[in-house]
């Protein structure tokens, strides 16, 4: 299994006064009722450079040739691909959509986006892991995935997680010369 780490790619500033009330009562602090938070006080109290919540969302891929869906004479190759989703962070993420690009042969066949992953929008509580198959059919015996899962935290900021490429191979078909 390829294991991706993932980056803090778009995670936009947290800037909703519940989501600093949360973080500070995780915190022990208390609110003054009469102060306001706009972006500069948001950073006083969480830290510009606080990494301690910051989303680590771990993405796992295992792929399959399947042979009984597959028609290499008529150049239909079907793979299934495994995708493991582990919650590393301290918050609670929900994935909310996905972003496929696949390719067949070098050359971008389809761009598929939706909501959720095989119908579900799972939450992942810290340390918790999120595993679902699906699957693509291309025209070559060589193809390549990519994509993008958008997730939202517990304090309401969007981020993605970018999936590396990860390869589709059917290497019976393929003659080295």
């Amino acid at each position: 299994m390829k294991d991706v780490r993932t980056e803090k790619t778009g995670v936009e500033k947290r800037e909703q006064e519940d989501a600093i009330q949360q973080k500070q009562d995780m915190e022990g602090q208390a609110l003054r009722d009469d102060e306001s938070y706009e972006e500069d006080n948001y950073d006083e109290h969480i830290g510009e450079d606080d990494d301690s919540l910051a989303p680590e969302i771990i993405i796992s891929v295992s792929t399959d040739f399947l042979p009984d869906q597959s028609e290499t004479t008529k150049a239909l190759f079907a793979f299934s691909y495994t995708i493991r989703i582990v919650n590393e962070g301290k918050v609670t993420a929900q994935l909310l959509n996905r972003h496929w690009r696949v390719f067949s042969g070098g050359r971008q066949i389809a761009d598929v986006k939706g909501e959720g992953v095989v119908g579900e929008q799972p939450i992942l509580q810290p340390g918790e892991a999120f595993e679902y198959e699906s699957g693509t059919l291309i025209h070559d015996p060589i193809g390549a995935m990519d994509g993008t899962f958008t997730f939202v935290d517990e304090f309401g900021v969007f981020f993605d997680v970018n999936i590396p490429e990860f390869s589709l191979i059917h290497l019976d078909d393929l003659t080295v010369h």
